[in-house]
Formats: C-alpha cells, structure tokens, sequence
C-alpha cells in the first residue's frame, strides 16, 4: 500500500508541495522534504516532515538524499524556477531527480506536477502565455519527456493557472490537449494525494482545473477515479457533489454560459 511507504517530496518548502506535505503529514505517512540548504523551511517544520537538505540542480545531492531513504518510497516533485546562473530546476532538477530515483531500483510511483501547456498541448498556447512563461513550460516538457522514457510508474498533473487560496474540492483530471482553465494550489494538492493512490493514473498526463474555472472546445470527460473511496468522497462532499455527475455538469455549465 502507498501509504506505508515513505514519500519524498521535492518542492516541498512552498506551495503545492507544502499543501501535499501537510495532507500526507495529516493522514500518517512518513514524509522526507528534501530542501535547498538557502530555502526557508519554515513552514515544514511543524507538518511532521523529515527536512532534508539538499539542491536538486546537484546530482551529487539528491542521489545523497535518495540513498538515505530505506526500502522502497514514491515521490513527488513540483519543483519549478530558475537559478540565478540561468539554470533551471523545471529541467535539469527535475531530471536529476527522475534519473537519481531510477538508479536506486527502489522508486515505486514518480508524480510530477509541471504546467498547462506541457507536452502534446504545447500548439494550443496562446502567444501571451508562451511570452509569459514560454521557456518554463518547455523546459517542464524536457522533464515530462525523460520520465516518461524512464521506466518508473508515472503520473503527470498539469495545472492551469494557480491561485493561494483554500480548496474548493472542484479539481478534476481530465486528458485534454486543449484544456486551460485555473485551480488552487490546495486542490491541486488533494488530486496528487488521490493519484498516488489509484493505480489507473500511471503512465498518464492530466491537465488540472477547477470545474468551474475552464474553457476548452473539446468534449473529453473527466477522470473518474478507479479508487472507490474517492468517488464516494466525490458523491458525498458537501461543496463538490456535483463532480460526481461527471461530464454532464460540465456540458451544463456550458449550456448556461458559464464554460
């Protein structure tokens, strides 16, 4: 079961990486958050977290840090921006972790948070976003690219455009190349906790919004969870029943001008 194995998050000092720290801390995993020796840490240091540090633009650090690590673990890395020489973890990081994570023969799920705009959806940005945050989203699909080559259990979530407020519980995965739309951080952090733990996201990328706050031309439904105790969740969630209504809530709310 994922939740006896430990979970290295890296990126884990802020943002999406703390939300997932604090929910994982909260449900009884043993979580190590591996931190650039300059980062603030915080507020990891009341989560529970094991705070390990190291910087993911050196090889020679993370290997140290997945050699610490006893038995079989997941990981998870949201890690993004760029050095002050110009070096970016949105690659080289993220690459050094996928490579340090497939030399030890003991990484059982790899879960990489990059961008809206990775991979197959990169013909459907606009010219304001590939101004905007061009380079960064190229350099997440180098990372996407080399996990996905890699031979580890994969996941990847593509968030939309993210905001620091708390979750709504209206995130969905949904595979669709021309999807935008925004998301929370938090929310974007519950989904991640769920994929870990359903099977039926390995080996596929998802596009990640809240289903209010969407546009796309397409009629691909969402993902619906394999994992029954998060569809009952779904179903039963005072503020996030109508998810459990799948693709038809969603064609409503185009119906209705509000998608």
């Amino acid at each position: 079961m994922p939740d006896i194995r430990p979970l290295l998050i890296f990126g884990a000092s802020r943002g999406v990486g703390l939300e997932l720290v604090r929910l994982e801390c909260a449900a009884g995993r043993h979580v190590i958050a591996p931190v650039r020796p300059q980062s603030d840490a915080t507020a990891l240091e009341d989560t529970g977290a094991v705070i390990l540090r190291g910087d993911a633009l050196s090889r020679d650090d993370v290997t140290s840090v997945l050699a610490r690590i006893i038995g079989d673990f997941d990981l998870v890395s949201t890690l993004g921006g760029q050095a002050d020489d110009g070096r970016r973890a949105d690659d080289e990081g993220n690459i050094n972790v996928i490579e340090a994570a497939m030399a030890t023969g003991r990484t059982r799920r790899f879960l990489l948070v990059t961008s809206i705009g990775c991979g197959e959806m990169a013909p459907f940005r606009s010219a304001r976003a590939i101004a905007a945050f061009g380079a960064a989203v190229d350099a997440k699909t180098r990372a996407e690219e080399r996990l996905k080559s890699s031979g580890l259990d994969w996941t990847i979530l593509r968030p939309g455009g993210l905001v620091s407020e708390p979750a709504t519980r209206r995130g969905i995965l949904i595979q669709d190349p021309e999807m935008h739309g925004f998301i929370h951080r938090a929310d974007v952090a519950q989904l991640a906790f769920r994929a870990l733990r359903d099977p039926a996201t390995i080996g596929r990328a998802f596009a990640v919004v809240d289903a209010q706050r969407m546009n796309s031309v397409n009629t691909i439904p969402p993902f619906l969870w394999h994992n029954r105790a998060f569809r009952h969740e779904y179903r039963h969630s005072h503020d996030h029943s109508y998810v459990a209504t799948g693709w038809r809530f969603l064609l409503e709310l185009r119906q209705h001008g509000h998608a």
